[in-house]
């Protein structure tokens, strides 16, 4: 058997009339080629999800949920929130908790309805969990017990806010579905102020076996989410996501899997699988990766979602043999912090079939360490960012093997372009340098590309041009059509009028056997502008210098590239919940910089 190309597949699953064909329409007069196929709105995958009946959905602590079950839920919460909070089609909607179940179901009653939802990153403290729901105008929040503590003195500058619902974190007994449901065990209605707060169970009440969906009509281009950017430098902003976009996601990862299945057996017919995968949610649901790639996808395909609070490598470990995960992943530091873990080897982990990672730079070696740890598995790095709602590339299977510092090709209803430095034009043009050595900053345009910052029209304008998102990444495509990231543009170290590529540093320093985690920084430097500085964790019971990691990078790399500090430390990297290390908190732990 040959075994088909990439674009060979491509072409197969995208002809016409297969489930993967394309067509182009306007949006928002731009002319964007989209999967035809696709679902209209995260409402109709609600819908779908319930053909997956008594097959169980979520999985957290000894709570199981039947998609049957979360569909009853989610459809009375959406009618409760249209009835008893007068929530109408366009109201932006909070969720501000960590991974429980009650997120889940507030997600899609929210989005049901017609709703905006708003994913709060529940790291934030009180002034920034108030920005979030006032910057939103957000009528009603879905929180959890230590949120709702934090957020608490902040009512009185909410003067929207309409409504706090509560989500119980110390689960009482095993049983999920009492929890959820049960109203007579709720803490009774209170006010603060003039925001009313309630207890979940209350609000839930007990689902009807005839509970139906609100009448409301949602289009594909009717705003859908709001999620905040991480906030690594400056105010966070609300990327503003349509329907389309994140069933555009969906559609991207059944394609990039399918494809991979096709060139793997050789055609569609040969990759049926009726195993239901079982997926360890490891990142927050507030995140893109979380809610777009890993909730909404699961929801859609019938796949059980095992839910972690937080993460932790030992739980994880014990959770995938436990619950025979299929699949985990998230960002590559926790699969590397769960292969590097003193339980790993006490662990039964056969039932990996795919670590899948993607949200921060991964190590070329990763993919090989993950072969040697998982071997009935295979490992896929993807690209994207919450503008792009999660996924743009994926490189898996033997591409992944073959190209591991790269994140793969763009999926097909996505146009990549290098745009050089200076370049001042608002769309990419045939003039542009291309070339596998061209390297400049990444533009996508796409379907699944956010419409913009809400209410902020100026970063809009800076960062959205004719439907072109400025991602801020320095990146190559080589002559196969594989995008390599290079850097971070505003993460660029130049040392004497040479760039240095922090991630190309990272990437060498992480194959050393000694070093479990790394960051590479600038340092300023009164001649050269700035010197090269990295932070190193090593590996338990390991000990390098300075030196010895010096002329191990000697060997690898341009000497400008090799750090001339170091900073050894025992405690881990700050890194923000996706898994990016925060550098400036780095640099003003190891240099005072603000």
């Amino acid at each position: 058997m040959t075994t088909p190309t990439m674009q060979e597949a491509t072409d197969q699953l995208t002809a016409p009339g297969q489930t993967f064909e394309m067509e182009e329409v306007d949006i928002f007069g731009v002319p964007t080629r989209v999967w035809r196929n696709c679902p209209p709105s995260l409402r109709t995958v609600l819908e779908l999800s319930r053909l997956h009946g008594d097959k169980v959905f979520l999985v957290y602590e000894d709570e199981t949920t039947t998609f049957e079950q979360h569909f009853r839920q989610a459809a009375t919460l959406a009618n409760t929130l249209r009835d008893r909070y007068g929530v109408t089609k366009g109201d932006r909607v909070a969720i501000v908790m960590r991974n429980l179940p009650e997120w889940v179901v507030a997600f899609w009653a929210a989005a049901a309805c017609g709703a905006v939802v708003v994913p709060v990153n529940a790291w934030w403290q009180g002034a920034e969990l108030e920005y979030a729901l006032a910057d939103s105008g957000s009528v009603v929040a879905f929180v959890d017990t230590e949120r709702l503590e934090r957020l608490r003195p902040h009512f009185d500058q909410l003067p929207g806010l309409r409504a706090v619902v509560v989500a119980d974190e110390n689960r009482q007994g095993a049983d999920g579905q009492a929890h959820l449901a049960a109203g007579g065990a709720a803490e009774p209605t209170s006010a603060a102020g003039e925001v009313a707060v309630a207890s979940f169970a209350e609000v839930l009440g007990t689902p009807a076996d005839d509970v139906t969906l609100p009448d409301v009509t949602i289009d594909p281009e009717d705003d859908a989410t709001i999620f905040y950017t991480s906030g690594t430098t400056g105010q966070p902003k609300g990327a503003v996501g349509t329907h389309r976009n994140i069933c555009t996601n969906l559609m991207s990862l059944f394609f990039v899997n399918t494809r991979a299945g096709v060139r793997k057996s050789g055609s569609v017919a040969d990759i049926s699988d009726s195993q239901q995968n079982a997926y360890l949610l490891s990142v927050p649901l507030f995140h893109a990766t979380g809610c777009h790639a890993i909730l909404v996808a699961n929801t859609a395909s019938g796949g059980k979602l095992v839910m972690m609070h937080h993460w932790d490598p030992e739980r994880a470990l014990e959770l995938i043999e436990r619950e025979h995960i299929t699949i985990f992943g998230g960002v590559p530091a926790m699969v590397m912090q769960a292969i590097d873990s003193p339980d790993f080897a006490k662990r039964d982990t056969s039932s990996i079939r795919s670590v899948a990672y993607g949200g921060a730079p991964a190590p070329p070696d990763l993919v090989r360490r993950i072969k040697e740890h998982f071997p009935g598995g295979s490992a896929s790095n993807g690209y994207g960012l919450t503008e792009t709602s999660s996924v743009t590339t994926m490189n898996m299977g033997d591409d992944y093997v073959r190209k591991p510092e790269s994140v793969g090709p763009a999926v097909p209803v996505c146009d990549v372009a290098i745009v050089p430095d200076g370049f001042d034009g608002d769309e990419p043009t045939p003039e542009l340098p291309v070339g596998p050595d061209v390297i400049g900053e990444l533009w996508i345009k796409g379907p699944n590309v956010v419409r913009g910052y809400w209410n902020k029209p100026e970063e809009t304008a800076q960062s959205f041009t004719k439907g072109w998102l400025h991602t801020g990444d320095i990146a190559r495509i080589d002559e196969e059509g594989f995008i390599h990231i290079v850097d971070r543009a505003k993460d660029m170290v130049i040392r004497g009028g040479e760039n240095v590529y922090c991630v190309e540093v990272e990437g060498v320093l992480f194959e050393h056997p000694a070093v479990s985690d790394c960051a590479v920084i600038g340092v300023p430097h009164p001649v050269l502008s700035e010197e090269v500085g990295a932070a190193v964790v090593l590996r338990a019971g390991t000990s390098v210098t300075a030196d010895e990691l010096s002329r191990y990078l000697r060997e690898r790399l341009a000497g400008f590239k090799v750090p001339t500090h170091y900073w050894f430390r025992s405690e881990p990297l700050p890194r923000n919940p996706q898994g990016k290390v925060l550098k400036r908190d780095l640099r003003h732990e190891v240099l005072g910089d603000s």
